[in-house]
């Protein structure tokens, strides 16, 4: 008879967990740029153009108090 052993299909830490994640992070702070100009300057609603929000996610933030009221 074979020995099946029976293993869940996704680990309870992936990876190695959040301590793991926060090394991978602690590691690549050297790499990531900050840059070097100032806040960005608001941009006039007639330029924005192109952005598609689909009609479930725009009900979704309306019913929200945050964004709908």
């Amino acid at each position: 008879m074979t020995n099946l052993k029976v293993t869940p299909s996704t680990p309870a830490e992936p990876d190695g967990g959040l301590a793991s994640l926060r090394g991978d992070c602690a590691r690549m702070v050297p790499h990531w740029a900050v840059p070097e100009h100032a806040a960005a300057r608001p941009v006039s609603p007639s330029r924005i153009h192109g952005v598609k929000v689909p009609a479930r996610s725009a009900r979704l933030l309306d019913a929200m108090s945050d964004y709908g009221d």
